[in-house]
């Protein structure tokens, strides 16, 4: 349906019209901007919130727990999908914002050509109208002073007293206004025969090829929207796929959380390697009144009763918070602080042995990086040498023979933590073979040394208490069965700082330690280090080392505040 035929009338209607299609296009612009800005302040926070919650230590810091992976893995995707909505946001900015403003801009001055040229047609008309209408009047005034003039004239040619002169000037006046009158009328004809073609011209030609011009610009107006709303639309379907991963992977990491590998992970990084302490022992606070009385018995239990519990009855074990002694309770107390040392003795051994091949591996990576560089030395030293206009050789050997150096460095402290992690790994064996042996040969009497190897003193009449850690080994670790012998052999015997007397008797079967029966007395040459054990020295001048709460320890006043 074409606006210049039915609309021909209408031009005011549709002047305003089109005003009103341009403020709803700008309009739906303003929308489309409000939008993408919601969309970047969405995608802002987002990313906001995957940095407040991202680790911020290093991954080598971080838990290892498949439900933290899982959580980071979640953060990545919702990063991810942060990036989708900022890219949602970009092509709402370019391919629809953008793109309607500019049109805006086109629009509104292609409208102002067009209103213009129907207010000029329309102009012209009015002046054509104008025209005929003044030649018009023009032409009703020349009748009415002919009608005048000949009304005069008739007076004058009828009144016999008028004179002849009278009557030829009046006649002469109705001539001349006559002949006025009769060109007016031909002017008026002219004038009104040209407006009436320039009248249909103007509602047959001008005015329905404006109307039409400006009905094609709002039906483009129109089209121009609804490819925008689709632009709308597809901004976001462009993204759906790439969301649709995001969220695949977020259900991905959420599958991925094992509870079994948690618990596994958390082993791994707590385990000590010791083994769980023993029964709690039977006190036995009869033994005195069993030596001094006068029947001559050993103790008031009955022979019966000692012998179906596997012997003489057990001494108190050391490590429990009622014995007698000062103790440390390491598995439910708090482990006392030791200082950090180089080869992580302090450590309990399989956080020792964790720590050593960390060590381990990152200076073979350090040791790698220093062998390429050194490579990479020595191919620039052979590119000087062939072409010396490149550069002098002999300036690169002094970083040369820096990096041989570091590198030798490096092997050495390579060498030596592998040198105490076959240590700890040779000692976890070994544990490992006598704790598998004593739950294959255990004795009715079931006693253990504090390392855990299997004795068969059935004379004492106490049960040893179990010990988890074997004595420290003064020095620097190393692998020697006979270390605690290479130790004693020095020419100087540290020097006594006190004494101790046994509470229990102590067999002392593995290397390093002590025996000892009970009630006896030994110096003291060393105090105890934190971990349970020590160094004592027998009247015969053997040495070894002792458990702390086997004995009751009295230190000299001026060593007790070394």
């Amino acid at each position: 349906m074409s606006w210049g035929t039915e609309l021909w009338d209408q031009f005011d209607s549709l002047d305003k019209h089109t005003q009103w299609g341009i403020d709803f296009l700008e309009r739906y612009a303003k929308f489309v901007k409000e939008r993408l800005e919601i969309e970047q302040n969405y995608a802002k926070q987002l990313r906001g919130l995957v940095k407040k919650y991202c680790p911020k230590r290093s991954k080598d810091e971080e838990p290892r727990f498949t439900s933290c992976l899982s959580f980071y893995s979640i953060l990545n995707e919702l990063n991810d999908y942060a990036g989708q909505r900022e890219l949602v946001a970009e092509e709402m900015a370019h391919k629809v914002y953008g793109e309607l403003m500019k049109y805006s801009q086109d629009l509104k001055a292609e409208r102002k050509h067009h209103l213009q040229e129907g207010r000029k047609a329309q102009q012209y008309l009015d002046q054509c109208w104008k025209q005929m209408d003044n030649s018009k009047k023009k032409f009703e005034r020349e009748c009415k002073e002919a009608e005048k003039s000949q009304i005069t004239f008739e007076r004058l040619d009828n009144d016999i007293n008028a004179t002849k002169s009278d009557v030829e000037r009046a006649k002469n006046q109705l001539y001349a206004r006559t002949h006025a009158a009769d060109e007016s009328k031909n002017e008026y004809a002219s004038q009104l025969q040209n407006f009436n073609a320039e009248q249909w011209k103007h509602f047959n030609n001008a005015i329905p090829h404006i109307f039409k011009n400006v009905q094609a610009m709002d039906e483009r107006r129109t089209v121009k929207l609804g490819e925008t709303y689709q632009s709308f639309a597809e901004a976001e379907r462009r993204v759906i796929p790439i969301i649709s991963k995001c969220l695949d992977g977020m259900i991905v990491a959420a599958k991925a959380v094992d509870e079994r590998r948690d618990s596994a992970i958390v082993v791994e990084s707590f385990k000590s390697g010791f083994d769980p302490p023993g029964d709690y022992p039977f006190e036995d606070f009869s033994q005195n009144l069993s030596r001094t009385g006068s029947d001559g018995t050993i103790s008031n239990t009955p022979k019966g009763d000692r012998e179906k519990d596997g012997g003489p009855g057990p001494r108190p074990d050391p490590k429990h918070p009622m014995s007698r002694t000062k103790n440390k309770l390491w598995l439910f107390g708090k482990k006392p602080k030791a200082p950090s040392l180089e080869d992580f003795s302090h450590l309990p051994p399989e956080q020792r042995r964790k720590r050593l091949q960390q060590r381990i591996d990152e200076l073979h990576k350090e040791l790698q990086k220093e062998m390429d560089q050194r490579d990479a030395l020595n191919k620039m030293k052979d590119v000087y040498e062939k072409n010396p206009q490149m550069g002098d050789p002999s300036s690169l050997q002094p970083k040369i023979s820096e990096t041989i150096c570091n590198m030798e460095k490096l092997r050495s402290e390579i060498h030596k933590n592998e040198t105490w992690l076959s240590e700890v790994e040779g000692k976890q064996s070994s544990r490992d073979r006598r704790h598998s042996a004593d739950n294959h040969h255990r004795t009715p009497q079931g006693r253990e040394s504090p390392e855990g190897s299997h004795t068969d003193d059935t004379g004492q009449e106490h049960h040893t208490p179990h010990r988890h850690a074997k004595p420290p080994q003064p020095g620097n670790p190393n692998s020697d069965p006979h270390e605690f012998d290479d130790e004693f052999d020095d020419d100087d015997p540290l020097p006594v700082i006190g004494h101790c007397k046994a509470l229990y008797g102590f067999d002392g079967q593995n290397e390093g330690t002590l025996s000892m029966a009970e009630d006896e007395v030994l110096y003291i040459i060393e105090e105890d280090k934190g971990d349970g054990w020590t160094r004592a020295r027998k009247q015969n001048g053997v040495e070894g080392y002792v458990p702390t709460s086997y004995v009751d320890i009295t230190l000299e006043k001026s060593s007790k505040g070394s």
